[in-house]
């Protein structure tokens, strides 16, 4: 009975080392920054931190670190479906040990959000979103923008019959029925 529970654990420890020696590279070293259009100053990153605030880009990112913590989780219970109860308990620790990581990926939206504006542009961007219309369009630019890409989706189904037809016909002309 030892040697069969020593076993079991002994395998599943070399899975957990094994899990976490894969995963420790990707985590030691968060990924470079894209190519920046200039190196934006300190009060440029004042600003582009004040304005993706005002844009709520904080509630975009908010998701990540529980999501990563999920699919681990997800990876983990392929190994061992018996170990759920554990690991859902550890993912609860896990992901607040890691939701102050949030910081960085906002950090490098506003620094690369602050390369592609001048610090006047920044200024007056952040006067703009400030001002009635300004909050208007920080409200309805994603509803707008999630209109406009769902019509996007079913114009593209629509053209996708059209030119599915157009190429059978085609294809008819040279004796081929597909």
């Amino acid at each position: 009975m030892i040697a069969r529970f020593s076993m079991r654990h002994t395998v599943a420890v070399l899975i957990a080392l094994a899990a976490i020696g894969i995963a420790r590279p990707a985590a030691a070293q968060a990924p470079p920054l894209p190519t920046l259009a200039h190196q934006p100053s300190p009060a440029a990153m004042l600003l582009a931190k004040q304005i993706i605030d005002l844009k709520g880009v904080k509630n975009v990112f908010e998701p990540l670190v529980r999501g990563v913590v999920i699919k681990t989780k997800q990876m983990f219970m392929q190994t061992n479906f018996m170990w759920q109860k554990d690991l859902d308990e550890v993912a609860v620790i896990v992901e607040k040990q890691f939701e102050p990581r949030e910081a960085e990926v906002l950090d490098a939206s506003a620094r690369i959000y602050a390369s592609h504006f001048t610090e006047q542009e920044l200024k007056d961007l952040l006067a703009f979103y400030q001002t009635p219309l300004g909050q208007k369009a920080i409200a309805e630019e994603p509803k707008a923008l999630d209109q406009s890409m769902s019509y996007a989706g079913t114009w593209a189904d629509s053209l996708s019959v059209q030119v599915i037809d157009s190429m059978r016909a085609e294809m008819k002309k040279r004796g081929h029925d597909i």
